[in-house]
């Protein structure tokens, strides 16, 4: 019998298979913390999904969550895993720690056959995360133990999906999941995602401002033609196995773990949308991490700033032209770029002289071997955190941040849309309007 290597050599496909499993095998075996915390309860055979659930301080909130995961078609083929989180006592809330024994108390009672959940105690005395770690160590850890099950059954086309405790999903959530990832092409995906708009005139008006703000750079990136225009929302992620131990799992961010995340998923494959469905996080204030939804919701009811102001729409224009033009480089070298970059606008040079783009992009050259490869190189240097820091740039030296509302029509004619109400400054205080304004952003 020939050995296996033999094999795979004559067949791309096992081929690809096997690069798959050692990837996966590395990861497994160098970047997990899965012998030091232990998953509680078993998971079921044959499985279409994990769903992995950090949860710090969720208690009652998170059986609503597990209520609606287990009214979903599906749910029979899902395993979730709950983390339930805190530092220690000195830098973790005495509700939040209270909070989670009751989550623990509740995941021991819990229904298996009404949805299989399992569970990390990394909250007890003694099981707590470090002191300066936070929502990205418990994310990896759920999802660490995600990827060893699935390795275990042989299941690597099987999402890992992140969900958040405080997020309500709807009935066809899991299925719209499933779907997606049964095509063998899948890669990584967003879900669609809607904060629901509740509470007193302010907390409504605290949640309004977030989300256009977010809708607002994602829109604006993806009508600037960069591969980072998309939602970074850590409750609303998915991706493959093999996609997980490529980018070498989860971060261990405190915050923007959801943003890095992506932001390597979309280095090394496609993010898509996954459609037909829509994940609703909550819009609750939060002073669990330094940003955020909960962080932006308090303080915007915490006043002091100014907080309908968006990036000044032509810096994304800055941002279109300077992609067109690294897109078309037609293998120039690093001063022709520059030069470029110059003529499109002085202070986009500049930023790019202090982020040494020449000796990047000369390096680039020298490694690609077709003008292709030289532009995915491109765009894994230029990603979505040098991008923001472009904007940034911009912002300090040429635009300050523009009125939302007119920065908002500037988008809207962009993207050829008429907007549903009128733009104008009265449109602070009419939050109705703003709704209406919000719900054709969600459709785009």
């Amino acid at each position: 019998m020939r050995p296996a290597v033999d094999i795979c050599a004559q067949s791309p496909t096992l081929t690809i298979l096997a690069v798959m499993n050692r990837t996966i095998d590395r990861y497994l075996q160098r970047r997990t913390q899965n012998d030091l915390r232990t998953l509680q309860g078993l998971p079921r055979p044959q499985l279409r999904s994990v769903v992995a659930i950090p949860a710090l301080g969720e208690f009652p909130g998170i059986l609503d969550t597990l209520g609606d995961l287990a009214r979903c078609p599906g749910s029979d083929q899902t395993v979730v895993i709950v983390v339930v989180n805190n530092r220690p006592p000195a830098q973790a809330s005495a509700d939040d720690i209270d909070r989670n024994r009751q989550t623990l108390a509740a995941l021991r009672e819990w229904d298996q056959q009404r949805l299989n959940v399992t569970w990390i105690d990394a909250s007890s005395p003694g099981h707590e995360l470090p002191a300066k770690e936070g929502v990205g160590l418990a994310r990896k850890i759920g999802l660490d133990w995600g990827l060893q099950i699935l390795a275990t059954q042989d299941h690597l086309q099987v999402p890992l999906v992140c969900l958040d405790g405080d997020t309500r999903v709807d009935e066809g959530y899991l299925a719209a999941v499933h779907d997606f990832f049964a095509s063998p092409s899948r890669w990584a995906g967003i879900l669609p995602y809607a904060h629901p708009i509740t509470g007193e005139h302010r907390q409504q008006a605290a949640i309004l401002c977030y989300e256009f703000f977010l809708r607002y750079h994602a829109l604006q990136l993806t009508w600037a033609a960069s591969p980072y225009g998309y939602h970074a929302i850590g409750s609303a992620m998915a991706c493959t196995p093999t996609a997980y131990a490529a980018i070498s799992g989860m971060n261990r961010r405190q915050a923007g773990e959801d943003f890095y995340f992506l932001q390597q998923l979309a280095k090394t494959g496609v993010v898509e949308t996954i459609p037909g469905t829509i994940v609703r996080p909550s819009g609750r204030a939060s002073h669990r991490v330094p940003f955020g939804t909960g962080r932006r919701v308090q303080r915007f009811l915490a006043g002091g700033e100014d907080e309908y102001r968006l990036y000044h729409p032509d810096s994304y224009a800055v941002i279109r032209d300077w992609l067109a033009v690294a897109v078309a480089h037609g293998g120039r070298d690093s001063v022709a770029l520059l030069s470029a970059a110059g003529a499109i606008h002085g202070q986009l040079r500049d930023f790019l002289a202090v982020q040494n783009f020449a000796q990047a992009w000369d390096h680039m050259r020298d490694q690609a071997a077709s003008n292709e490869a030289l532009t995915a190189q491109f765009h894994r240097w230029f990603d979505g955190l040098r991008t923001v820091q472009c904007i940034h740039h911009l912002r300090d030296t040429v635009w300050r941040d523009a009125p939302m509302f007119a920065a908002m029509d500037v988008l809207l004619q962009r993207l050829q849309r008429t907007a549903t109400v009128e733009l104008n400054s009265e449109l602070v205080e009419d939050l109705p309007r703003q709704v209406q304004l919000l719900e054709q952003l969600r459709a785009l």
